[in-house]
């Protein structure tokens, strides 16, 4: 759990999965486990490494619709990169369950947004932010959600706390922009990826 929260992102999905189970484990969530540990056991000389990138606080975020076969719930996961690795990450549940894939990323982001102010005012305190940090995300569509704050029919059921991310844009507090897919390390934090990209992905984050 440790290795999952403070120095491997690239464990922070698996490791999840699993612990939703610690009070009900089957066979098959063990042998995950195993999977787990032995590819920590392949992988043990890779570590975050910073000092490759700029000063700019950077961030991506991404869901999983529907990810989760019991409750039906998405997978919420983001990741902030500074100097060139990551120095916050996420992999949860999202409280509520989301009607459509909009709505999920757009939850996502939402969460993101929240991280994305508390490290960018620590960041200031350091000397070390010049500018807004940018989020990245995949769905154009949570984009024009968050930055339009008309009413809408199809979005009238989404808590309220989760329009926050609309007052943080307009007041400038982060720039929301649109990223290829194949180009969000966050994918790897939301669902279990192909090695290609399971290895982009956490390149990108810093884990070399």
């Amino acid at each position: 759990m440790y290795a999952m929260v403070a120095t491997r992102p690239d464990i922070a999905h698996a490791v999840g999965v699993v612990s939703r189970f610690m009070a009900n484990l089957g066979r098959a969530h063990w042998e995950a486990v195993k999977s787990i540990l032995r590819y920590l056991k392949g992988t043990k000389s890779k570590c975050l490494c910073y000092g490759k990138g700029p000063l700019e606080l950077k961030g991506f975020c991404d869901s999983d619709m529907a990810g989760d076969v019991d409750t039906r719930k998405s997978t919420s996961g983001y990741v902030y990169i500074l100097a060139g690795g990551a120095i916050s990450w996420c992999s949860r549940l999202q409280r509520i369950v989301a009607l459509s894939t909009t709505e999920a990323e757009y939850i996502s982001a939402t969460e993101a947004s929240k991280e994305a102010i508390w490290l960018a005012r620590l960041c200031s305190e350091f000397g070390m932010l010049e500018k807004a940090p940018l989020l990245g995300c995949d769905s154009q569509s949570a984009i024009c959600l968050a930055k339009n704050a008309m009413f809408h029919a199809r979005t009238k059921h989404i808590d309220v706390r989760y329009h926050f991310i609309r007052e943080v844009l307009e007041d400038g507090l982060i720039t929301l922009i649109k990223v290829n897919t194949s180009q969000n390390p966050a994918d790897a934090l939301t669902k279990c990826l192909p090695k290609a990209q399971h290895q982009l992905c956490i390149q990108m984050v810093g884990v070399t």
